[in-house]
């Protein structure tokens, strides 16, 4: 059942890159914009990949619950989660006992933007995200993150050619913020780089103590550049932060995205997740609901 909610949800993203767009560079002008009717708890950040546009969603029995209706020619999106099984399994020394599972499932539900007679209860159509002009939002994530692991150096005030963050020495390096076209596209690959860097053996532990890190261009390279990549749009989304793509790379990375999501439907999953928890231990916060 697992494997199978995890191939739907990689055809979905192959989908979309197969029309050369990225599925995950849309959404994020607002990801916490994206809000389940149920509870008010946030979309996690594949969830919000599957949704596509931010809202308040319902289940179609929810809606009906409340009175409301569904309007004509109105699509549901999927919703996945976690859920536990308990299985009674026989161990090394031949004893019997509990173990807990857990399995990939899902559920669809609508956006109330199509629906009629329902009321939102999160969000308003009028509440618009104020952008500061140097974006203080983005600097005050920047700043939290600085603060919270001093070992971190982070060089963006010099002229560059080059981004990058090098786990051995615990360092990022970006281009001045003067040489990006577009203000939103310095913090993009600034967050990009900051959220390479959550995967310091002394955070999350992506990077080997050594300092080693995968081969340029290899499959375990690219799974990191996507975990970096969906880590850059969430953070831009919390900031509120729109542009024009979330990804700098060369079209051979994506070929070589497509190629593993392909060859392993878990991959999205799995980096989605790292992803998520690369973000939540950059704002200091929980993971995503």
């Amino acid at each position: 059942m697992g494997k199978k909610v995890c191939e739907i949800v990689a055809e979905r993203v192959l989908e979309e890159l197969k029309k050369g767009e990225i599925p995950w560079n849309k959404p994020w002008f607002g990801s916490d914009r994206f809000v389940s009717h149920n509870n008010g708890k946030h979309y996690s950040l594949l969830n919000c990949i599957l949704l596509g546009q931010p809202g308040e969603y319902a289940t179609f029995n929810q809606v009906q619950k409340e009175g409301g209706k569904v309007k004509k020619g109105a699509k549901a999106k999927m919703v996945v989660f976690w859920s536990p099984v308990k299985k009674t399994v026989v161990n090394d020394d031949g004893e019997e006992e509990e173990r807990v599972y857990f399995i990939l499932k899902y559920y669809n539900v609508f956006n109330l933007n199509d629906c009629e007679n329902i009321k939102k209860k999160y969000l308003n159509d009028d509440d618009t995200r104020c952008i500061h002009e140097k974006d203080w939002g983005a600097e005050e994530i920047i700043d939290g993150y600085m603060a919270a692991n001093p070992g971190l150096r982070i060089l963006r005030e010099d002229e560059s050619n080059r981004a990058f963050y090098r786990p051995r020495e615990d360092f990022i390096q970006v281009p001045k913020m003067e040489q990006f076209e577009k203000l939103e596209e310095f913090y993009s690959t600034l967050f990009h780089e900051m959220t390479h860097s959550t995967g310091h053996w002394s955070r999350l532990g992506r990077f080997k103590e050594d300092g080693t890190v995968a081969a340029f261009g290899g499959e375990d390279y690219g799974k990191e550049e996507l975990i970096a990549e969906l880590g850059a749009a969430a953070l831009c989304g919390k900031c509120g932060i729109e542009t024009d793509s979330s990804f700098k790379n060369s079209a051979a990375y994506i070929q070589g995205w497509m190629k593993a999501i392909k060859d392993d439907p878990n991959m999205l999953v799995t980096a989605a997740g790292k992803a998520d928890k690369a973000v939540g231990f950059i704002l200091g916060e929980k993971e995503a609901a």
